[in-house]
């Protein structure tokens, strides 16, 4: 359930969409079932919108997916993960404020 400017990856595309993206990318690891998933969900959204050009957000449904979250040592979500040159320069697990993701994602991109 991705949002306007958010893009669905799963394990057969993360390489191509996020580890060989020119842009930064944030990274949201999420499931169906999770209730702070859902919370977090619009704020993922905003900030697609926000930095629409500059961040590339996407999402990845830790059930259809297992290998990209072990990949990445994902143990609790929501976790976000920013990537930049297809290395993780920044994440938060769980769920924050608004701002804190903002203030993440600029210095992502600062």
């Amino acid at each position: 359930m991705a949002g306007i400017g958010v893009l669905e990856v799963s394990d057969a595309t993360f390489e191509q969409e996020v580890l060989k993206s020119e842009q930064p990318v944030m990274v949201d690891f999420w499931a169906v079932w999770c209730g702070p998933c859902k919370a977090i969900a619009p704020v993922v959204d905003d900030v697609a919108t926000k930095f629409a050009g500059k961040l590339k957000v996407t999402k990845v449904n830790v059930d259809q997916n297992s290998a990209t979250p072990s990949r990445f040592g994902i143990r609790g979500i929501p976790a976000l993960l920013f990537f930049k040159g297809g290395k993780v320069v920044d994440q938060i697990v769980g769920y924050v404020p608004a701002e804190v993701i903002e203030d993440k994602v600029n210095r992502v991109l600062g």
